[in-house]
């Protein structure tokens, strides 16, 4: 969980869009519920590093949103801050190509919205709606690095 909370504690030095740290999120009371709240509290100071602005600003509503809906649902079912606004720990010395977004087994379900809505959370999953009205499942556990569950690179020996 700290990966994000690190945020809080360092400047903005070595970032590749420090220019655009400055650009404020969209305006909108929040809610706060306990240790997700805060870290939602905490998003909405700066675009961490090695995310688009936009995809952090929108992020932000989201976060927003999902508080303002599923927070204490969500704390009482035992989501955290990682399962929520989690993202990849960056490289010592990240390729100028790397996203942080890119790792999806390390990314939140915040992250993953993009301007959709949760329809239902239970302690494990999270349905989400999207504008056609089709759910997708984000899962909290079991998310594969390398493909589908059962895929690995041994299978190619």
């Amino acid at each position: 969980m700290g990966k994000y909370l690190d945020l809080a504690r360092k400047p903005f030095a070595g970032t590749t869009n420090t220019t655009e740290h400055d650009r404020s999120p969209p305006e909108a009371p929040l809610v706060v519920f306990g240790r997700i709240g805060r870290t939602c509290k905490v998003l909405e100071q700066r675009c961490p590093d090695h995310v688009p602005v936009g995809r952090w600003q929108q992020a932000v509503e989201d976060g927003r949103r999902f508080m303002a809906r599923w927070g204490k649902q969500a704390e009482a079912l035992g989501w955290d801050a990682k399962g929520l606004f989690g993202l990849h720990k960056p490289p010592a010395r990240p390729h100028p190509s790397y996203r942080r977004l890119s790792r999806y087994d390390e990314t939140g379900l915040v992250w993953l919205l993009q301007g959709r809505k949760v329809v239902a959370l239970t302690e494990a999953t999270a349905a989400i709606q999207s504008s056609t009205g089709a759910i997708s499942i984000y899962r909290r556990f079991y998310k594969p690095a390398l493909g589908p569950v059962g895929d690995s690179l041994d299978d190619f020996q």
